[in-house]
């Protein structure tokens, strides 16, 4: 027998604990990330942060599903990939409300800390997106995730350009707009993630239907 790193599934082991590995990371950064900047949202009134604190939950959440289903097989992927398009939808929903909330009880939030915070979350974000570019092309699993980590960057951008909105005008205007565009990010990206799941979906029970049964022992 030759090496076994020279058969298929050994190579196909090694590459899932790689996976593993990135996503316990990326996992942990979240969950930090999420309880740091919804603390800074609240304190601030920022709209922007508190809904960014929440992508950070909703990443974590989809990291989590991610690791899950690491080992199993692409039918239990494409369901994973399923939930977390639901999750990302249902954030953006929960996103959309507070922004209607804040817009009947305006408050002008705190610049400084918008913008500290916004860029302290592009941090964790880029090595969170550097980490999980690697295995973007693996499997559907990983490229949901990678997808949320991408989506992450473009709302922390966002932040940071609500801080220098709000502080130039001296309105909350800016912090709403900015929470806004991250809703419709989530929005966008959940049906993406939603469609691709359900055709692999379908294409998973094609191939169980097509399969020839299984032979039963005489009894």
């Amino acid at each position: 027998m030759g090496n076994c790193c020279h058969d298929k599934g050994c190579a196909l082991d090694a590459l899932r604990a790689k996976q593993g590995q990135t996503l316990r990371i990326v996992l942990a950064i979240n969950v930090t990330l999420f309880l740091i900047e919804l603390i800074a949202g609240i304190v601030a009134s920022s709209t922007s942060l508190m809904a960014d604190s929440l992508d950070s939950l909703g990443d974590a959440l989809v990291y989590g599903f991610s690791l899950f289903v690491l080992f199993r097989s692409a039918r239990w992927k494409a369901g994973a990939a399923l939930l977390k398009g639901l999750i990302m939808l249902g954030f953006g929903i929960a996103i959309a409300a507070a922004l209607i909330d804040r817009a009947l009880s305006p408050v002008v939030p705190v610049a400084g800390m918008i913008g500290g915070f916004g860029i302290f979350a592009l941090i964790c974000n880029l090595t969170c997106l550097i980490l999980l570019t690697q295995h973007r092309s693996d499997d559907i699993n990983m490229e949901s995730v990678w997808l949320c980590s991408r989506n992450d960057i473009i709302a922390n951008v966002g932040v940071i350009l609500a801080s220098l909105g709000v502080a130039s005008t001296d309105s909350m205007w800016p912090d709403l707009l900015v929470g806004a565009a991250i809703a419709s990010i989530f929005l966008r990206s959940a049906f993406y993630v939603v469609s691709q799941a359900l055709a692999e979906l379908l294409q998973a029970a094609a191939r169980e239907s097509e399969a020839p049964p299984v032979a039963r022992p005489d009894t």
